[in-house]
């Protein structure tokens, strides 16, 4: 009798021995596979594969509804897959306030009148957006230059951007972008290549400025938008080569601070004059160093994994405050 009440006792530890193991397997599993769509989801995000992100932060947002930094992604995508109105619904129905959530609702605003108001041709990779009556053969001028640049930057990164670019020749203010900036300010790239449609009577200006701003827009689809300012703007100027071999501007340098700070925050024309050259000079600084463009794309994409200077060491073996001192 003792014997079976061993056994008894014996068959019911091993049970819930058994159950317990499986509910720790079951946890873990669970767990595992939770990883595993977060990594998945953030391999989605980097690499701009829209849909693939959407799906993975919707099935996230099942497990944890609440949480605010997966509903600011979500309406995130939505923007970036140009669901304007999606994006608005969106934001509008969130029981929170954030400043990024007021951005996107904004731009989304300002993107769905501007493709009821403005006109559209389209190329292979591009459509341009104008208003008036610019000539047709300005218009076709643009599409053929910003192909040629394509293809130039396709070839000198080695890389080629998912998505059809947007360029808006415009000649009233409303459609120069969100935002106030400085009047030196001539064009601006803001998920938009924005050209003032008057540039378009002057060669000599509007080639670099296309490829200026489209080297932006390159950088924009290689890093996410994880790059410093001086070396954003630092190597679209290398690419447009329409500041090159300019003195160095009087006085002082910049401080690193105010590299990496937007320039277009700088009001002062000869201040930013002073940014753009001292840029330029330290991005040409590192290509010395290392000619390889696309030597340098590995560079600005690993800086979101190893950080800004950590990359900098180990691309070019150098700091950001080296490069400046060397260019003083």
């Amino acid at each position: 009798m003792k014997n079976l009440v061993y056994i008894i006792i014996g068959v019911i530890v091993l049970l819930i021995g058994v159950r317990w193991f499986m509910q720790q397997s079951a946890a873990k599993e669970a767990f595992d596979k939770h990883e595993a769509l977060i990594k998945e989801t953030n391999e989605c995000l980097e690499m701009a594969e829209w849909n693939c992100a959407e799906k993975n932060v919707r099935a996230l947002l099942k497990e944890s509804p609440d949480d605010q930094n997966l509903q600011l992604h979500l309406a995130g995508i939505l923007y970036e897959q140009e669901r304007y109105e999606d994006c608005i619904a969106y934001v509008q129905s969130r029981k929170f306030n954030h400043a990024d959530l007021d951005y996107l609702k904004q731009k989304s605003e300002a993107l769905i009148r501007e493709m009821d108001e403005l006109k559209i041709e389209r190329s292979m990779h591009f459509r341009v957006e104008f208003e008036g009556r610019p000539a047709r053969k300005d218009i076709m001028e643009a599409l053929a230059v910003l192909e040629v640049a394509y293809d130039s930057l396709c070839h000198l990164f080695d890389f080629h951007p998912e998505n059809k670019m947007h360029l808006v020749l415009y000649e009233s203010s409303q459609y120069q972008g969100v935002g106030p900036r400085p009047e030196w300010v001539g064009a601006v790239f803001d998920g938009k290549l924005r050209i003032p449609v008057n540039v378009m009577a002057y060669r000599e200006i509007y080639r670099p400025m296309f490829f200026h701003e489209l080297t932006h827009a390159f950088i924009r689809a290689m890093t996410r938008y994880h790059v410093p300012l001086w070396v954003n703007e630092g190597i679209a100027q290398v690419i447009d080569a329409s500041r090159t071999g300019m003195q160095r501007p009087e006085g002082g340098a910049p401080s690193i601070g105010a590299l990496t700070t937007p320039f277009v925050n700088e009001n002062n024309t000869g201040a930013a004059v002073k940014l753009y050259w001292y840029s330029q000079a330290m991005v040409e600084r590192l290509l010395a160093r290392n000619a390889s463009l696309v030597h340098f794309r590995d560079f600005i994409q690993n800086m979101r994994t190893l950080g800004d200077e950590p990359a900098l060491q180990k691309f070019y073996g150098v700091t950001t405050q080296q490069l400046l001192d060397e260019v003083r």
